[in-house]
């Protein structure tokens, strides 16, 4: 069984987030969506299971896929679930190099790959911090996050 972990804050799950994990699950039999955290940051641990269950819902009907928050370093978290693999989406020029030093490391510490998913046109300007900010400004937001 081909199994890859979509590690990220996912704060919030977008629908570029989604798209990358759709694209991924045709290359992998298990997805396993992982919400990293930091432990030492008070109130994060309530918010990080908000956002577990909230993707959860979103694969509510697909058993490949598998949503839990996770603290450390990735590629131990991807060894706790036979991950050979890690994925992760690219929306710009500056992101591959900042992933490409995580994917370097990754394979220097590790026998897990990192395969990178470049986000399509459409949907490349979409962020996390770009939701919140216009959230927190008071616009709606729906059409950037995935239906439920």
């Amino acid at each position: 069984m081909r199994t890859a972990v979509f590690p990220g804050s996912f704060d919030p799950f977008t629908i570029g987030h989604k798209d990358i994990a759709d694209r991924a699950l045709r290359m992998f039999d298990k997805l396993v969506i992982g919400i990293g955290y930091n432990i030492h940051k008070p109130g994060i641990a309530g918010m990080v299971e908000d956002r577990v269950k909230a993707i959860q819902s979103i694969y509510a009907d697909d058993m490949r896929v598998e949503v839990e928050a996770y603290t450390g370093l990735t590629v131990n978290f991807a060894k706790r679930h036979g991950a050979s693999f890690i994925v992760r989406g690219l929306r710009e020029v500056k992101d591959f190099e900042y992933e490409r030093n995580l994917a370097d490391t990754n394979s220097a510490i590790s026998d897990i790959e990192t395969v990178f998913l470049t986000a399509r046109p459409e949907l490349g300007f979409i962020s996390s911090s770009m939701v919140r900010e216009l959230s927190a400004n008071g616009y709606d937001v729906s059409k950037f996050l995935p239906c439920i």
